[in-house]
């Protein structure tokens, strides 16, 4: 399966998991990272256009930051949180390509596939997820940490820096 042929959400998302035998399971280990604390930074990652993103990408960009932040921050240094959650049902009518297949094979006719991934619908210019940390060189270190991983996403992502809770004078 190819992931380029998800990107696109197209039609009416397949959520009902309760009908489903051998649904796949999410990829997804953590949606929440590090500390809870008070910080004074909050760096969102976020995307530019309406898109389809695979569980599998989504958890590879969350370990890519946190592993990034983590060597920089140490582990109480940043908190980071997921803002999406894949529940659409992504399904794949795979083809024999064998000798004597056009035989077996029903091609296209009444295809409806068997689900094997998880995706999330993302709107334009929604947060995908958001680092939360304090200080100059720890802003510059989350910054880095989602520009790193901002690899392992579909189309363009933008970084946003937030003052989150300034510090009384």
């Amino acid at each position: 399966m190819h992931g380029a042929n998800y990107r696109r959400g197209r039609g009416q998302a397949f959520t009902r998991k309760e009908y489903i035998k051998g649904k796949p399971q999410i990829k997804i280990a953590k949606f929440q990272g590090g500390k809870r604390a008070t910080y004074q930074y909050r760096v969102q990652l976020s995307l530019n256009e309406k898109l389809q993103i695979r569980h599998m990408a989504i958890e590879s960009t969350r370990l890519a930051a946190n592993k990034t932040l983590e060597k920089t921050t140490g582990e109480t240094g940043y908190y980071s949180r997921l803002r999406i959650y894949p529940h659409i049902l992504l399904r794949e009518n795979k083809q024999i390509a064998t000798a004597g297949a056009d035989r077996i094979s029903e091609g296209m006719r009444r295809s409806w596939g068997k689900a094997t991934s998880l995706g999330a619908r993302v709107k334009q210019g929604q947060c995908i997820m958001e680092l939360f940390v304090n200080g100059d060189d720890h802003l510059a270190a989350a910054k880095k940490a989602l520009k790193g991983s901002c690899v392992k996403l579909p189309g363009t992502p933008t970084i946003t820096v937030v003052e989150w809770n300034k510090p009384s004078p």
